[in-house]
């Protein structure tokens, strides 16, 4: 095998474990890492994009939005959500009027792309 093959399927299994964690630790988006799992599988192996692709994880989390780079309305809620919850805890406890700017234009450009650029699949949300 290549250097790079080996590589690449490397890469792709520890984003595929960090998005399976990210499924029950709400830190963690899942939905990214398997995409970037899926790019680094497809670049090596057909074997494990395909077992990838067939996994459940992978259909409930990421397979709409690579298919038509579109996201169900109660996907995007729930991210939407998750994300407002997490920002939240910075922009209340720290004291410095810089860094509420910074994450209030953060919460904006969020706002932004998930209305505006990611398109809404409306046959299942």
């Amino acid at each position: 095998m290549k250097f790079y093959t080996i590589l690449f399927v490397l890469l792709g299994m520890m984003f595929m474990i960090i998005g399976m964690v990210g499924v029950v630790v709400p830190v963690l988006p899942t939905t990214p890492f398997l995409i970037l799992s899926s790019f680094f599988f497809a670049k090596s192996s057909p074997k494990f994009d395909r077992w990838l692709r067939n996994t459940q994880v992978f259909k409930n989390y990421a397979e709409d939005f690579i298919r038509d780079k579109s996201m169900t309305l109660n996907r995007k809620i729930k991210l939407m959500m998750l994300s407002d919850f997490m920002l939240a805890f910075p922009l209340i406890i720290l004291d410095s009027i810089y860094i509420k700017l910074f994450i209030i234009a953060v919460i904006l450009f969020k706002y932004y792309y998930f209305i505006f650029r990611i398109k809404t699949n409306k046959n299942q949300g």
